[in-house]
């Protein structure tokens, strides 16, 4: 079937029309965006923090623990801005297998790749988190203190631990 020109000279000026009107949208994406000015009505500023993170369950965005990583921004921005930062991690129930050495994680975990998170722990470690295994755990899935990684402290149970820090005034966080 054969088009008139007439046909032809419409369809080509329609296709000019509808890629002319779409430029804008094209060309705005290739423009630089400057993030919107925030202003902040309430600024906090602390002297000293005490904190302990419950983390009794593995929370995570993507594969990136959550209370793993918010602790390693608190100590952050913590350092920036001058802040005294006491930091405690009670790990217990579903949460426990995070501490736990490369071969106890592997046959837990029934992986090879040894513990993830391990690096993680030892950098929060460095800095001054104390990171806590609790023994109620340990004890309903058979670890000892040696299938633990190395400057992880064990408490005699998670949740008499955490009513403890928070009556000596430490603020409990649960991602």
């Amino acid at each position: 079937m054969k088009r008139s020109s007439h046909t032809t000279r419409k369809i080509f000026i329609s296709t000019l029309m509808a890629a002319s009107l779409a430029m804008p949208a094209f060309s705005a994406l290739a423009e630089p965006v400057s993030p919107p000015a925030i202003k902040i009505d309430v600024p906090v500023a602390l002297k000293h923090a005490k904190v302990v993170f419950n983390l009794d369950h593995a929370a995570f965005s993507g594969d990136m623990p959550v209370g793993l990583k918010h602790m390693s921004l608190m100590i952050e921005r913590f350092k920036q801005t001058g802040t005294e930062l006491s930091l405690v991690a009670v790990f217990h129930g579903d949460a426990g297998y995070m501490l736990l050495n490369d071969e106890t994680y592997n046959a837990v975990r029934k992986t090879s790749t040894g513990n993830p998170y391990k690096g993680m722990v030892e950098n929060l470690i460095k800095q001054g988190a104390k990171i806590e295994e609790c023994a109620i755990t340990m004890k309903a899935n058979k670890w000892g203190n040696e299938n633990l990684l190395p400057g992880v402290k064990v408490n005699s149970g998670a949740l008499g631990r955490i009513v403890q820090l928070e009556q000596e005034g430490y603020v409990m966080l649960q991602p």
